[in-house]
């Protein structure tokens, strides 16, 4: 992926303040940080979607992303952190290559989601649940080996 931003990280050709790097992942700060120590987590391998990325790199990039944010946390600056993985423009991703955010976060560092709040009408939670449950059954039957 000749113009890919982050694939262009992972091979060298431009800088980044990367704070790991292992055979799946690299880690580095995001140059537009939400807060102070925001990193981000992709794999080495090209994937623009994170449905394409194989199983153990996933798993990988959720346990470095989590250790980061315990590290941000121990740094006593930050009470949390938010893991944040877009998937597609209409999800806000703006890069088209698969990536974790790991945002760390204050109790007053007044950052807000903006997450709307929807409420199902009487019945229809179960119902979607329900052919939810069965389709998420057969993708996953496909998928083990």
């Amino acid at each position: 992926m000749g113009e890919c931003i982050f694939c262009k990280i992972v091979n060298g050709e431009i800088p980044a303040a990367k704070v790991y790097e292992d055979d799946l992942v690299t880690a580095f700060l995001d140059i537009a940080p939400i807060n102070f120590g925001h990193v981000l987590v992709i794999p080495k391998e090209h994937h623009q979607s994170v449905s394409t990325v194989p199983e153990n790199v996933a798993g990988r990039m959720l346990k470095v992303a989590s250790r980061i944010g315990i590290v941000l946390k121990r740094r006593d600056e930050y009470d949390a952190y938010n893991l944040h993985l877009a998937d597609g423009t209409a999800a806000g991703q703006v890069v088209m290559h698969a990536h974790m955010h790991v945002v760390p976060r204050g109790v007053e560092d007044n950052f807000r989601w903006n997450w709307r709040q929807l409420t199902y009408p009487d019945g229809k939670a179960a119902e979607l649940a329900k052919e939810l449950a069965e389709k998420i059954t057969v993708a996953l039957s496909n998928t083990e080996e």
